[in-house]
């Protein structure tokens, strides 16, 4: 039996597939392996675009809808809502369905074959205490992937994945922390690996705690976006007449990855073009207007996004808008977005902090600390969590690959 590990991940996902102890991750777009979490319902073709292709069309200003960070609705009060695509209403779970239903026939092309079975990624906690609520994210997860043709469903933590993956790489015994950032949650393990442990199958007893919180790299833009851009659409400006500031929820709404197609209502044009003639700063809100009306919600989001991964290396980036007005700039500092992540960075350090403690342990007892997912490059992020280990040797190493390579190796056991 062949069988595949699937990361369907905030931002970015990629599958594998196993045939006993022979894995490789299959190529999504030409030969890459890590495939965006995007979909674009192109409504010039009746075409749905994947991916790369579907960020392309978006930007390309092709007529149609982008659905990004689509996997932050499981744990989310948006896992019952519908998006509108054209005409009609679609659950926004169907449009999961259709990206995973996509990986898995990516896979299966390159497999030569049908796959039935999955080792399935999830995070630790997809909602923060409340159990209910994350057994049923994972029980939509689950009917998804039934519907996409899975029968055999094993789902992992991430960062267990993650685990698996580095410990390909050690040479002795290590006590780990292992820490997956992701796009929309943050997953912590603390797991005993080493050589003399990679046969054994079952890995219960090295498992010693894990640990959980929504938190992620989707919540980084969000600050970013409120700190720097939003103030240049209005966001903070006050009405003149009735001295009160300006209504935030809509800004809210453009820098949350998930909500920002709910912005474009012809109500809120509407009521933001009526308060361009009575804000202070007209011109401010005058480019809110444009943007409601010509759709540029992701296109603020994508331009947020360079600018945070460029402060992972640099103490200051530009956020370009000229899409928005010609020659608009938000400047940002590395030190401004420490500053508006800091409650969230202070939540990581914390959950951290408890899930070592959780496996009755110290800080001092952590041998390695072991980084992976595209947000623990941010370098506020990787200063949290290692101050909750601060003796342990800082690891890391394939940050967007190390879960999909994990649980393709788990898929392994299954083939």
């Amino acid at each position: 039996m062949i069988a595949c590990g699937l990361d369907f991940g905030t931002s970015n996902s990629a599958i594998g597939i196993a045939r006993g102890d022979a894995v490789a991750l299959a190529p999504l777009e030409d030969d890459r392996t890590l495939m965006p979490s995007a979909v674009f319902f192109d409504y010039e073709v009746h075409h749905v675009r994947f991916g790369s292709d579907a960020i392309s069309a978006y930007v390309g200003q092709t007529e149609g809808r982008l659905m990004r960070a689509l996997k932050t609705i499981l744990g989310s009060p948006l896992i019952d809502e519908k998006t509108s695509l054209g005409s009609r209403k679609v659950p926004l779970t169907e449009v999961v369905g259709i990206f995973v239903r996509h990986l898995k026939q990516k896979a299966e092309i390159f497999a030569g074959q049908e796959i039935t079975a999955v080792v399935h990624g999830r995070p630790v906690r997809f909602v923060d205490g409340d159990d209910q609520a994350d057994a049923r994210a994972q029980a939509v997860l689950e009917t998804i992937a039934r519907e996409s043709g899975f029968k055999h469903i094993v789902f992992v933590p991430e960062p267990i994945a993650a685990a698996w993956h580095y410990e390909q790489t050690v040479q002795g015994e290590e006590l780990v922390l292992i820490a997956d950032i992701g796009g929309g949650t943050s997953d912590f393990s603390v797991i005993r690996i080493g050589p003399r442990r990679r046969g054994r199958v079952d890995r219960t007893e090295d498992i010693l705690s894990t640990a959980g919180v929504r938190i992620g790299g989707t919540d980084f833009d969000s600050a970013l976006s409120l700190a720097v851009v939003m103030p240049l659409l209005g966001l903070g400006t006050r009405l003149v007449e009735k001295d009160l500031p300006m209504p935030n929820a809509l800004y809210h709404e453009l820098a949350t990855w998930p909500t920002i197609n709910f912005a474009y209502t012809y109500k809120n044009e509407r009521e933001v073009a009526a308060l361009v003639l009575e804000a202070c700063e007209p011109e401010k809100v005058g480019r809110l207007s444009t943007v409601l009306g010509k759709r540029l919600g992701h296109r603020i989001a994508f331009a947020v996004e360079d600018a945070k991964i460029a402060l992972s290396a640099e103490r200051e980036a530009a956020v370009a808008l000229d899409f928005i007005e010609q020659e608009l700039l938000a400047e940002a500092t590395r030190a401004g977005f420490e500053g508006a992540i800091r409650t969230r960075t202070a939540r990581l350090y914390r959950t951290a902090r408890d899930c070592i403690a959780a496996a009755g342990l110290d800080g001092a007892a952590i041998d390695t600390v072991f980084l992976t997912g595209g947000s623990s490059r941010v370098p506020a992020v990787r200063a949290a969590i290692a101050a909750a280990a601060p003796a342990a040797r800082l690891a890391s190493g394939s940050d967007l690959l190390s879960v999909a390579s994990g649980l393709t190796q788990m898929a392994g056991r299954m083939a």
